[in-house]
């Protein structure tokens, strides 16, 4: 796994939380860890503060 050390931009963030990777062997980071604070948050057994 290739180790990327760029700096990623707000805007670079902001479209990575949106693309899925989808047909590709890879993940996108980003992408994942949105979709599992977005889990977190959608789960009806999570109680906020």
């Amino acid at each position: 796994m290739p180790n990327n050390t760029k700096p990623i931009t707000p805007a670079n963030n902001a479209v990575n939380m949106q693309n899925a990777n989808k047909g590709t062997a890879g993940t996108n980071r980003q992408y994942d860890q949105n979709q599992g604070n977005r889990g977190k948050q959608l789960n009806p057994n999570h109680k906020g503060k």
